[in-house]
């Protein structure tokens, strides 16, 4: 089964409406890579910690939201700050070939890596001749 028609972006977007909403969450930027047993997603999320990230699977979209919380040491003032604590959320959906029960997930410098094993009916198949 082909990576585009598994995980793909959602076109709803969480964000303002123009009329006094809430900002605009962000995309973060993302990539994703197919073996034979699972999906690897791979997003940067520079100055994220564990704590302000929130990862679901429901429904046949995966979400990934939250928000970058980097402080600066006491005593520090930035003079260019070129990222922005404004919220992140990237929604991929997927028409369930991935197992939601076999999702793991690993946080690590600013890199989250997701591990989306793939569902027994997505997996490719022998099939032997009589």
């Amino acid at each position: 089964m082909s990576l585009l028609s598994t995980l793909i972006p959602s076109l709803s977007r969480s964000g303002a409406n123009g009329e006094g909403g809430p900002a605009p969450a962000r995309r973060p930027r993302y990539e994703i890579e197919e073996t034979e047993a699972a999906y690897g997603l791979t997003v940067f999320l520079p100055g994220v910690a564990k704590d302000g990230l929130e990862i679901t699977d429901e429904d046949g979209q995966l979400r990934i939201a939250g928000r970058r919380t980097a402080k600066l040491p006491e005593g520090l003032t930035a003079l260019h700050v070129e990222s922005s604590d404004a919220a992140f959320e990237l929604v991929l959906s997927h028409d369930g070939s991935v197992d939601a029960g076999k999702i793991s997930a690993e946080l690590k410098d600013g890199v989250l890596h997701l591990t989306l094993a793939k569902a027994e009916s997505a997996k490719p198949r022998k099939i032997s001749v009589n």
